[in-house]
């Protein structure tokens, strides 16, 4: 055990020193600032592997995350730590040593880190919320389906009322959604969400010529002028629940970013979390860290059927 520890201390020691160099002749940085970024270095890799091997292959977004509040929340706040450990992990992604540039995970902003990070409910708290929308005796199933499409599919309130009829394929399993900039993206359903919709469909929407899929449960049984009625639905089956809102405003956003938490938990790219949430900019999946992908396979299997609601 005493070898492999000065083994390792060897090649972090080798690690840091080509660090430095790095600092001194590719960056050009003050002896002040080589000091403090080689000092936070040495302490991000401390957080990460303790005394052992560096298996600088493996860092993940999380790791990254996790340092800085670690160190923004205990003992002093020095808040030039970003910059220095954003220096940090560009050394190692321009070296070859990990497979992405990890420093894309810091955001460039001033703001406070818990601003950045994204409020979200635990899994437990989000079958919770589903179980309570469901159990709605007037509108349950329209309810239900609304939350469960955003909180397995990472829809936002807009996309859900906005839902055709025809953006359903039943046969492929597929979900036409109508996202920003007018544009279109064909998401797999699972075969949960497909039970789901059908049984809105079945049970409780009412009679009417709109093609829009999800409609006010009175007549003339109207589409949603807006995406308020979903943020309504879900503050509701929240409260029921007896959870304490994890914020002050209570919006769709918060399945979004549930789902997107849930999938940190396997270690999931960013890029894979940005083709789930279908962001059209990295930076805007900067805020999550560690991602599961597991459940999300799931879904991305085809949904084949032997018939489907007309």
């Amino acid at each position: 055990m005493t070898d492999i520890l000065n083994e390792a201390e060897i090649k972090r020691a080798a690690l840091l020193t080509d660090f430095e160099d790095y600092l001194i002749k590719q960056r050009g940085l003050s002896p002040r600032t080589i000091y403090h970024t080689l000092r936070f270095a040495h302490r991000f890799l401390d957080h990460r592997f303790g005394e052992g091997a560096l298996y600088l292959a493996r860092l993940r977004p999380a790791d990254v995350i996790g340092f800085i509040e670690h160190v923004l929340t205990t003992g002093r706040r020095d808040k030039t730590v970003a910059t220095h450990v954003r220096t940090f992990l560009q050394y190692l992604f321009g070296r070859a040593l990990t497979a992405t540039n990890l420093s894309l995970s810091l955001p460039k902003t001033a703001k406070r880190w818990d601003a950045r990070l994204p409020r979200h409910l635990a899994p437990e708290g989000v079958e919770a919320v589903l179980a309570s929308a469901r159990d709605n005796p007037r509108y349950g199933a329209r309810d239900y389906a609304m939350l469960l499409i955003m909180a397995r599919l990472g829809l936002r309130a807009v996309e859900v009322i906005a839902i055709q009829l025809d953006d359903i394929d039943w046969r492929a399993g597929e979900l036409v959604v109508r996202g920003k900039g007018q544009l279109h993206d064909r998401l797999p359903i699972s075969p949960e969400v497909g039970d789901a919709l059908s049984s809105y469909l079945r049970t409780e929407r009412g009679p009417t010529a709109s093609r829009t899929l999800f409609v006010a449960q009175r007549a003339p049984y109207r589409p949603f002028a807006n995406g308020q009625i979903v943020n309504s639905i879900l503050k509701e089956a929240l409260k029921a629940t007896g959870q304490k809102p994890v914020t002050p405003y209570v919006g769709s956003h918060l399945l979004r970013h549930s789902l997107a938490t849930q999938l940190v938990n396997a270690g999931a790219s960013l890029d894979e979390v940005g083709d789930v949430l279908r962001h059209r900019s990295r930076s805007s999946t900067m805020i999550y860290a560690r991602l599961d992908i597991d459940g999300l396979r799931s879904v991305a299997m085809p949904w084949p059927v032997k018939g489907g609601v007309q």
